[in-house]
């Protein structure tokens, strides 16, 4: 019955890393990936549709990612998509393939981009820390209802808290490196 509480409790922290990496991957970096815009939603015949859905997206240069719709009649909506996106990007296209040049960030957008990323990944810390709460929450019931024993409850919560230094410890690394993915020049 600890061992469910236990491997729920790991399963809902990877879900949260999983997360988090999603979102700092769509955090722009001083070069091109096309992770930078396929999760842009583009009103597609009155559809909000992701990009990587209607288009395919490659990077010919490190600093130009290329965009080519399936669909000849969707280059508009995926043009207007991206430009009210909050990236700050500026797609041309030549009737058959949409090009985004990615310029190099200012300082000043470097740090705020660095705000957010901190940002994230306290968001996720909570997260984990959240979940550790609501399982040392039913551990506490469990023992008070004398289905486990005080020791049990004691290693589960041990345990428990391994768990949770782990998955903070990894989400401290996955911001480090953005961070440093962010400020490299």
């Amino acid at each position: 019955m600890i061992d469910d509480l236990l491997a729920d409790a790991e399963k809902r922290m990877r879900h949260s890393i999983d997360v988090l990496k999603k979102d700092l991957a769509n955090i722009r970096s001083g070069r091109a990936t096309p992770g930078l815009v396929e999760h842009i939603e583009v009103e597609y015949y009155g559809v909000p549709t992701p990009l990587i859905q209607l288009a395919s997206i490659s990077v010919p240069e490190p600093r130009m990612i290329a965009i080519t719709p399936w669909d000849p009649n969707s280059i508009g909506p995926i043009e207007k998509a991206i430009q009210k996106s909050e990236l700050g990007l500026n797609p041309s296209n030549d009737g058959k393939i949409i090009r985004i040049l990615v310029p190099p960030l200012t300082e000043e957008r470097r740090r705020s981009l660095v705000k957010m990323v901190r940002q994230r990944v306290e968001e996720d810390r909570v997260a984990i820390r959240n979940i550790r709460r609501d399982v040392m929450n039913d551990i506490k019931q469990m023992q008070h209802e004398k289905m486990i024993s005080e020791d049990e409850a004691r290693r589960a919560q041990e345990k428990l808290q391994q768990l949770t230094d782990k998955y903070i410890k990894e989400a401290d690394s996955l911001g480090e490196q953005k961070e440093q993915e962010i400020l490299t020049v």
